[in-house]
């Protein structure tokens, strides 16, 4: 299982060129951003390999490739780069039509891109919460707002009556958003879906998904490594 490997630092040697008919993906076993983009290779049937990237010792071959030194990274046989999490899932589901994950109407595309940027201002949140309670500080307000905006999308469900955010199948937005429900109890925030039933059985219905059990960790690797991650001293490789 090539998540499996260990995440290369600062020293390491420059991995050769990509293998014919793959894509590289640089990424990081934890990160909900690269996460997205396993999940599109998982859905769509991509061969790919995973080289894992030390983020808080990172290669100085790395910083070439992406010069914000970030994850999710993609490499092309040509060497072409590609970085950005949206950006590399819409060019997955361009450069390999089968299975697309993205509508074909331009319309409802861009639907759903328009949700990804609503969805992506609250994303913050999870995190303040989280630091700020192991902080000691007052989440009562910030729990209240993230509650607001999951209703939000509680509603969305409830007025298209679909099982997903897209129709009755999985599409691109319910990949890019789930990361962050997958690693709800991590943040202790699973309360927060507790007046939301129709984004509770959404996420009931994605944890029953192929590309999403491939792609997943327990509850006690998240929570494990995301202690080490509060503490200012990720282990990103927890587990191996």
């Amino acid at each position: 299982n090539a998540s499996a490997e260990k995440h290369l630092a600062k020293g390491s040697a420059a991995p050769g060129p990509v293998p014919k008919d793959y894509i590289r993906v640089y990424s990081m076993r934890f990160c909900p951003f690269a996460q997205r983009t396993r999940l599109v290779f998982k859905a769509k049937g991509i061969k790919h390999e995973i080289i894992n990237v030390h983020l808080a010792d990172k290669p100085e071959w790395y910083l070439k490739k992406n010069p914000f030194g970030i994850v999710l990274t993609l490499e092309t046989p040509a060497g072409e780069v590609i970085y950005e999490s949206p950006i590399t899932c819409e060019y997955l589901d361009e450069v390999y039509p089968e299975k697309k994950l993205f509508p074909s109407s331009p319309f409802a595309k861009a639907q759903q891109k328009m949700m990804l940027e609503h969805f992506s201002k609250r994303i913050g949140y999870f995190y303040r919460i989280s630091s700020g309670r192991k902080n000691g500080q007052d989440v009562s307000g910030l729990e209240a707002e993230l509650k607001e905006k999951l209703s939000k999308l509680n509603e969305d469900l409830v007025n298209k009556k679909t099982k997903f955010f897209g129709g009755d199948s999985i599409t691109m937005i319910d990949y890019m958003m789930w990361p962050w429900f997958e690693r709800l109890e991590t943040f202790e925030l699973q309360h927060c879906l507790d007046g939301t039933p129709e984004l509770k059985k959404w996420t009931e219905r994605m944890r029953e998904d192929p590309a999403v059990k491939a792609t997943m960790y327990s509850v006690d690797a998240h929570k494990a490594f995301y202690k080490t991650f509060l503490d200012g001293n990720p282990d990103f490789d927890y587990g191996l």
